[in-house]
This record gives structure tokens, sequence and C-alpha cells, in this order.
């Protein structure tokens, strides 16, 4: 049964990277559709090798507090028997694969932030060097046997940290870095309904990731599955309040952008809260990653393309927080009381461990660029830019004229 479970998750989980392609492309120029899912389609490819080459091994496998070590590299005794490290249900190599989607996933959310005008080239490399050096990391720390901030007592249930707050800061950087579009003030989405298809994909496919998460069918299992469709609808009515109250009219794709906000938030307390806990939680990260979307970027300035830091990282951030205040043992003995249960010491936990994340994903992307950079453009020049990435670095369009 569990096994048949996990399977499903996994398959769902895998959906979610299409999902973002078709989310991301619609938000983009027609111009630049293509090459967006590129994106999206070139983690599928490199991360599934990476992955079962030496990523896994690296997040993994037994080591120290800070990164794992080789003996699980070509899924050396990766088989079919559980490993009792993390499941005594499951055959290891499914659980491998569930966390390669994760790995995966993480990578295309980023691709939000510097849509239409990265060098593909210097992405490829970028996503390599990133899913090595960042990624493998901030996954053995949180989930992996002796991980530091696992070991601390941090709480992620299906990756706060390890996918939406890592995500989003590397898409921030890589925005300031890479720096603005030249048309950025004039962008508009060129296809909803596309995004439309995308963000419902994504939906379907995040019951997989959060619910999965328990690693088999029980009470936290199916806390995580209400847990997740409440605040991903409460993180709608979020959003959509404070679009109708300040551009007077609430929209399609504020709509879904709300529910995606709300899924962020939740992910890492979706197996530790109530139910009420979830609505609250849904409701504000919708409201805030609104804040994030149409004042803070505004404010500063940074060009994030497709809100991949507006959306993934300040929700990501809002949801540890919110683990700290609204977590229970009561909903799972595993976990441990937040601030509004008597348990004090976890919000300072999240706290530290949202820190450490943000400081270190942060120092390393930026280091990553400057290394690229070395040896290949970071950024299409303006002539590619202004006829679009689609024909100039693919050789196709998406629509005949």
């Amino acid at each position: 049964m569990e096994s048949v479970f996990m399977f499903f998750c996994t398959l769902l989980v895998w959906l979610m990277t299409p999902g973002i392609a078709l989310f991301y492309g619609g938000m983009v120029r027609r111009k630049n559709v293509l090459s967006t899912a590129m994106y999206s389609f070139s983690s599928m490819a490199i991360i599934s090798i990476l992955w079962v080459t030496i990523g896994y091994s690296l997040a993994f496998s037994p080591g120290n507090g800070f990164i794992g070590g080789f003996e699980w590299s070509m899924l050396q005794q990766v088989g079919f028997a559980p490993n009792d490290l993390y499941s005594d249900a499951i055959p290891h190599i499914l659980f491998m694969m569930f966390q390669m989607t994760f790995a995966i996933l993480t990578v295309a959310i980023i691709s939000g932030a510097f849509a239409e005008r990265m060098n593909f080239v210097a992405y490829l490399l970028f996503i390599i060097l990133w899913s090595l050096l960042v990624y493998t990391p901030v996954a053995h720390w949180v989930w992996g046997d002796g991980g530091f901030l696992r070991e601390m007592g941090a709480l992620d249930f299906a990756g706060g940290n390890v996918v939406h707050i890592s995500s989003g800061v590397t898409g921030l950087v890589l925005a300031i870095m890479i720096g603005r579009r030249k048309e950025a003030d004039t962008a508009s989405p060129h296809n909803l309904p596309l995004a439309l298809i995308g963000g419902i994909l994504v939906w379907f496919g995040w019951y997989g990731f959060n619910v999965g998460s328990a690693l088999t069918i029980d009470n936290v299992a199916m806390a995580a599955f209400v847990n997740t469709n409440t605040a991903a609808a409460a993180g709608i009515i979020g959003w959509c309040a404070v679009e109708w109250l300040i551009n007077k009219r609430p929209t399609m794709l504020g709509t879904i952008s709300g529910a995606i906000a709300g899924l962020v938030s939740i992910t890492p307390a979706a197996g530790f809260v109530t139910v009420p806990s979830a609505m609250l939680i849904g409701f504000l990260g919708g409201a805030i990653c609104f804040w994030g979307v149409f004042w803070l970027k505004g404010k500063v300035k940074y060009d994030d393309a497709l809100d991949a830091f507006g959306l993934h990282g300040i929700g990501g951030i809002w949801g540890g927080i919110a683990t700290g205040l609204f977590a229970t043992t009561k909903i799972n003995p595993a976990g441990a009381d937040g601030l509004f249960y008597g348990g004090a010491s976890l919000l300072f936990k999240q706290l530290a461990a949202i820190g450490i994340t943000i400081v270190f994903v942060a120092i390393m992307t930026a280091l990553i660029v400057m290394i690229i950079k070395l040896f290949v453009p970071i950024r299409v020049n303006e002539d590619q830019e202004f006829k679009g990435l689609d024909l100039t670095l693919h050789g196709e369009k998406a629509y005949q004229d």
C-alpha cells in the first residue's frame, strides 16, 4: 500500500515541473515562451542524471552534519529493499525517485526570476553547479541523516527551506546580478489560459509534494492533504482580497498566484499544524506574497520576471516562521510545539534555519554566477533580447504568424 501511494505521489511531483513550464511560459511574452519552457525541461534532463550519479548520495547518504558521502553514488546500495534511515515501508529506490522530483522542481522554479534574458549555456552550467553545491547540502542539512538543521530540531515538512527559500533567494540574486530586462516595465503575459493550465497542474502536483512527504498513508498524511487544499484556497482569498482593495478588481492571474502563495506557505508546516492554522497561514501567505510582488519588487526595482522570489522566497520564509508559531504535537507527535502551543524554542530554531539557508544560498549563488561569467556571458545580448530567445537561441517560434 505505501509503495503504491509513494509511486503515485512521485508521479504527481514530477508533473509539477511541466506545470511550471506552462505556468511560466504563459506569463512571458510570446517571443520567449519556448525558451522559458526549455529552462524547466532542461532541469528535468540535467538534474535527473546528476541525481542518480552523485546528487542523491551527497544529499541523503550518511556523512557529517553538512553533506552526505559518496557511498550511494551511481545508486550503489540503493535498491528495492527499504532503508531504515528514511522509511522502513517503501523501497529505497522509490524514496530516491521521490526526492529527485523535488531537486528537479527546485531548479525549474528559479528560472522564473531571470526569464527572457539569461544565456542558455550559462543556465546549463549554473544548474549543474547550483544543484551540487547548494541544493544537495541544504537538503542534507534539513532532511539527511545527521544533517545539522535536522539535529537542531528545525522543522520542514515538505520543502520550505530546501525548495522554496533556496529557489526564491537564488532567483533574487540572479535577477539582481543579471540585471533588468530592457522592456521590463511594459512586459505582460502573452497567454493567461496557458498560465492557468500550468498553475492548475502545479496545484494538482502539490498534493503529492506535501502529502507524499509523510512517506506513508496515516493521520499525518491526511492532515497534510487537508491543510494543503485549505491553505491554497485561503491563499486565493488573501491575495484577491488585497488585490481587490488596492487595484479595485480581482484577476485570474492573481487567483492562481494566490493559490501558489498559499501552497508555498503551508509546505513546511503541512504535517504539523491544525486546519484553522492552515487557513490562517494560507490567507496571510496570499496577502504577504501580494505585497512582495507588487510593493517590494517595485520599491527595490529588481526584475524578478515571474516572481520566483515574490511567491517562493517570501512565501517560504513566512511558512517557516508560521511553523514555529503553529506547529503542534497533537497533529504530529514527531514534530514539536510552536510558540502558540508553549514551545517558544521552536520559533528560534525556525528563524535560525531560515537565516542560515538565506545567507548560504545567497553567497553560493553569487559565487557560482561570478565563476560562470569568467567563461561565458551570463546574459544574452541586446539583439537577442529584442528579437526573443525562442528564435535567437533555439531557432523556433511558438506561434506561426
